[in-house]
């Protein structure tokens, strides 16, 4: 293109842009200048629900019963009566040691009281023949009183020999060991042919072990300030204390399903932890509960009372406070600042700051800000929970 039709070119079209703009000068900006439409919210107004106020603690099963089996004799083990893991009863043979010695011992220690009891017999008749006998004349009174004397050896070696003879049969008695609890025994601990050693001293040989299982305690321990406010809520004193109901779960259970009572709180707070212990009790009858085993127990102290729920999802948090947004007749969200609860069923328990009529955001609290319009939709608030997931995307 030649030099002299370029210059013209851009002239036209720098006149052209400039017109263009000048007829835009007096169109008013609406379209970007207009405010965003009000968010959309999910709404619903409190769940109310009967809630007992709860508190959770860990703790361990124990035993009501824990007892070593060792031997009261010493002897060779002859035969076991069980087996490892049994479930024995009270009474049940469990173990017998070589009972031939023990008989021999017991057979001598009877014949030893036959002695003397002829020795006392003979003793009784040659003093009652010396009784008639006139003093001095046909018996000096020494020899009377060796008569006397006799009849009392004699009569003290009998009961000596009694009560060898029952300490006899005891130690026979003793060669078979049976139960003494109802419960679950461990794996044996010594083999038919092994020497065992008995007695009282602190070397006797342990057999086995029995743990009771039905029923079973499980203890905890929980701090001061939780004890002073069981032992308000009840009307009897401290002793009802010991008598509070209780739930337990294990750590593979989602709910507390197993129900007891307390029956013991011990009556020292330990002076280093701050805390005290306490137990409750429950039934076992099917031996799922086994000493050592964690679980989760839950005590109520107080009656259930109605209190209103709210999804997790609709609190927010502003430092240390937490809030819901609650939303006017105006459709204006308004922040209120709440106490929190336990967990009950999903929602979380309102202690204060709400009321019934109360309408809570409970989908949307992100595009939320005080004071915004909001354009508020009905919703369950159990729904709403249940779309946890929804509400994060959000």
């Amino acid at each position: 293109m030649p030099a002299g039709r370029v210059i013209p070119t851009i002239v036209f079209i720098g006149a052209l842009a400039l017109a263009l703009a000048g007829c835009g000068d007096g169109q008013p900006q609406a379209r970007s200048a207009a405010a965003p439409p009000p968010p959309q919210v999910a709404v619903a107004k409190p769940t109310k629900k009967l809630v007992a106020d709860s508190d959770e603690y860990v703790g361990r099963f124990v035993a009501v019963d824990y007892v070593e089996v060792r031997a009261r004799v010493s002897g060779y083990l002859d035969t076991i009566h069980f087996k490892d893991g049994d479930f024995v009863k009270k009474g049940e043979p469990l173990f017998t040691i070589d009972r031939r010695p023990f008989q021999a011992a017991l057979d001598q220690a009877k014949a030893t009281l036959s002695q003397a009891r002829a020795n006392l017999a003979f003793a009784e008749s040659d003093l009652k023949r010396s009784e008639g006998l006139p003093r001095g004349a046909v018996i000096t009174q020494q020899t009377f009183d060796q008569r006397v004397q006799a009849e009392r050896v004699a009569r003290a070696s009998v009961e000596s020999n009694e009560a060898a003879v029952r300490q006899a049969e005891l130690d026979l008695e003793f060669t078979e060991l049976s139960a003494p609890v109802s419960g679950r025994i461990g794996d044996r601990r010594v083999s038919p042919g092994n020497l065992v050693t008995g007695g009282t001293s602190g070397n006797t040989t342990l057999l086995a072990t029995i743990a009771s299982t039905d029923p079973i305690r499980f203890e905890f321990t929980f701090d001061e300030q939780s004890y002073l406010r069981y032992k308000r809520a009840v009307d009897d004193g401290a002793e009802a204390t010991s008598r509070l109901p209780v739930r337990l779960r294990l750590i593979d259970e989602p709910s507390f399903n197993h129900a007891g009572t307390m029956d013991f709180v011990d009556n020292v707070i330990d002076r280093s932890s701050g805390t005290i212990r306490g137990r409750a009790e429950f039934p076992n009858p099917n031996g799922i509960f086994t000493p050592g085993m964690f679980g989760r127990v839950q005590i109520a102290p107080k009656a259930p009372a109605e209190a209103l729920l709210v999804p997790d999802n609709a609190i927010g948090t502003e430092q240390v406070r937490k809030y819901v947004f609650s939303v006017g007749p105006d459709n204006t969200a308004t922040p209120k600042y709440v106490t929190l609860g336990p967990v009950v069923d999903g929602l979380r328990v309102i202690t204060a700051g709400l009321t019934p009529d109360d309408v809570v955001i409970v989908n949307g609290l992100m595009r939320v800000r005080p004071g915004m319009k909001v354009a508020p939709q009905e919703a369950a608030p159990a729904a709403a929970a249940a779309a946890d997931a929804n509400v994060k995307t959000n």
